[in-house]
């Protein structure tokens, strides 16, 4: 299977944890990443995957939301992540496999739902680097579901004054995932059909 049912970041290697959080600087932090994921309705972005074994590949992320996301690798990497319809959808070309699970019970929901009020689900991970904004998200009602770790810079001139620099992921058997974005672009014109594949099971229709 691809990297697990995560998708994330050593990103979060850059955040240290301070041994007493100031909970009102959390609270305003939490609500600042609520506003950028509900005001973010379309990105781009180069990205750059490290699974648990070291093992790194690139390509570029589509988000439209609600609920679309395209994980385009690099040139020879024969696989794809989409999700629409409510389904996220890991496609091996080399192996002609297809493996699809509500994009709800995926970390990755938590980018996808504009609706989603995270502050309900999430908390501000302390750091001493004030210069960055992380969260770590899961439903403790279902831990299978796995969790997600964001992480933000600081800058005015982002959505929400903060930035996405990426995720680590980590589903409900341990497995890791880290993701780097670089080159973010917001409000770009995205056409549904991005979110199209090619079947690669027999008849190879495409979805």
């Amino acid at each position: 299977m691809f990297v697990s049912r995560s998708i994330l970041a050593p990103v979060a290697a850059a955040v240290a944890l301070m041994p007493a959080p100031v909970l009102a600087q959390a609270t305003g932090d939490l609500a600042a990443v609520q506003r950028h994921l509900q005001s973010v309705t379309k990105m781009t972005a180069d990205f750059s995957q490290t699974d648990r074994a070291g093992k790194v590949l690139t390509g570029t992320v589509t988000l439209k939301k609600p609920g679309k996301i395209r994980f385009q690798y690099e040139k020879g990497v024969p696989l794809l992540i989409v999700a629409e319809g409510g389904a996220l959808t890991f496609i091996d070309y080399s192996v002609r496999q297809v493996q699809r699970w509500p994009i709800r019970n995926s970390p990755l929901g938590v980018l996808l739902d504009p609706d989603r009020d995270i502050t309900r689900f999430a908390r501000i991970v302390p750091s001493t680097d004030q210069r960055l904004v992380s969260v770590e998200a899961n439903d403790p009602k279902h831990p299978e579901y796995g969790r997600i770790t964001l992480v933000f810079a600081r800058d005015s001139a982002a959505p929400a004054g903060l930035m996405l620099q990426g995720w680590v992921a980590l589903d409900g058997q341990n497995n890791r995932t880290t993701i780097r974005l670089s080159n973010q672009r917001f409000g770009v014109p995205v056409s549904d059909s991005t979110f199209r594949w090619n079947d690669p099971r027999r008849g190879g229709r495409q979805n």
